[in-house]
């Protein structure tokens, strides 16, 4: 029987190769390399299928570090006193080192005078400071503002400089890495004290507009109630608070100005019914700063006048009882006692730590210098006998 032969086996033509025309795009793609290589795509799809999604692999970013909690707020007591930036700014941290204290307040432009420009300090200054107060362990850094400064002023023009020079206090208090901005909340003589807290609370806004804070907090500090001055009654800084939520707030506690506003804090009667009335309108967690200042003037005087530690009319057992009070363990508390001769300074810081029974010795080349004239060279003819003059002098005026 004869074999039959076979019909020959057509082979398929190779698949061409195709072109992508610009107007098919990117996306066109896979569909052209599936349909080019028939075998070759199924496996890719095969395997595409057959991927698990595991979660460990997806990518998340780290989250951001927590900040750093400087090594100041470790709960020990903080006893500062302001110091001079004369000079260099950086040297008020060796004063206040040299003194004995471990918190320090000071000025970042002359406090008595409208700043000329912009009056910034410089990157070199500000990181030289940081780091120097890093390495002796400072703070709280606190700044006060100038003395000029009144938000509450119904002058437009005044108003104008005042927003403008409480902006460049942020923006420099900022770059020295203070923690606290210590304001006087202003005076204000036309329309009221509605009118006024209105105008301070809107002027704060102003000056802060489009500047991050970040760690710095503004404080309002209470008045001793002189003349049209705001803030000696707490409700008043409440209500400025209150209008500015969304800023960094709190107050400064001036223990002078609080005897002078009324409250008799050389009694243990009257100390703890000024801290529930604090506690009751503002609240004592937002009170980090405390300016310990003795008074000359006699309560409710409503005069503003600092006097040393122990000397003054709210006195030494008092401070003890401010120092030590459990609502108000772990402020900082500041001086601003007068410098009536040398070493007042290095004595009002030591007398504060002894009423929290401890022993500060400062170191001997610190403090205040002594007012004397500096030396200077003599002149050519000083020591000299003066010659006698020429000209006779009549033995009576008259002639």
């Amino acid at each position: 029987m004869r074999a039959v032969p076979k019909p020959p086996v057509q082979k398929e033509p190779a698949a061409r190769h195709a072109v992508l025309t610009p107007s098919q795009g990117p996306r066109a793609w896979p569909r052209c390399q599936m349909a080019i290589g028939h075998p070759e795509g199924m496996a890719d799809e095969q395997q595409r299928s057959g991927l698990i999604f595991d979660a460990a692999d997806e990518y998340r970013p780290e989250p951001p570090p927590a900040p750093e909690i400087p090594a100041w707020k470790d709960g020990s007591t903080r006893i500062g006193i302001h110091t001079s930036i004369a000079g260099d700014i950086s040297g008020a941290l060796e004063i206040a080192h040299g003194l004995g204290a471990n918190a320090l307040q000071i000025f970042s432009a002359n406090p008595r005078m409208w700043a000329r420009g912009a009056a910034r300090i410089s990157e070199a200054d500000a990181s030289r400071f940081r780091g120097r107060r890093r390495e002796l362990g400072l703070g709280p850094l606190v700044i006060h503002d100038n003395y000029l400064i009144n938000l509450a002023s119904a002058n437009p023009v005044l108003r104008a400089r005042s927003v403008q020079a409480f902006h460049q206090e942020v923006v420099r208090a900022m770059a020295l890495g203070a923690d606290y901005l210590v304001a006087h909340p202003g005076c204000g003589l036309d329309g009221g004290v509605d009118r006024a807290i209105g105008a301070i609370a809107q002027g704060l806004k102003q000056a802060t507009r489009g500047l991050r804070l970040g760690e710095l907090q503004l404080l309002l500090e209470n008045t001793a109630g002189q003349g049209s001055s705001i803030g000696s009654r707490f409700e008043e800084l409440h209500a400025i608070l209150d209008a500015c939520r969304d800023l960094p707030m709190g107050i400064c506690v001036d223990t002078a100005h609080l005897f002078a506003a009324g409250w008799d804090l050389a009694t243990a009667e009257g100390l703890e019914a000024a801290l529930e009335m604090i506690d009751q309108t503002v609240g004592l967690d937002r009170a980090p700063v405390v300016h310990a200042n003795d008074s000359k003037t006699s309560l409710g005087s409503r005069v503003d006048r600092h006097e040393h530690i122990g000397k003054g009319k709210i006195g030494s057992k008092a401070f003890r009882r401010i120092l030590t009070h459990r609502l108000l363990a772990g402020r900082a508390f500041i001086l601003e006692t007068p410098i009536d001769k040398p070493g007042d300074d290095r004595r009002n810081v030591a007398a504060l730590w002894r009423l929290v029974g401890r022993e500060v010795t400062a170191r001997e080349r610190f403090g205040t210098k002594s007012r004397r004239r500096a030396s200077r060279k003599p002149s050519q003819n000083e020591g000299k006998v003066p010659r006698k003059t020429t000209r006779a002098k009549s033995k009576h005026r008259g002639k």
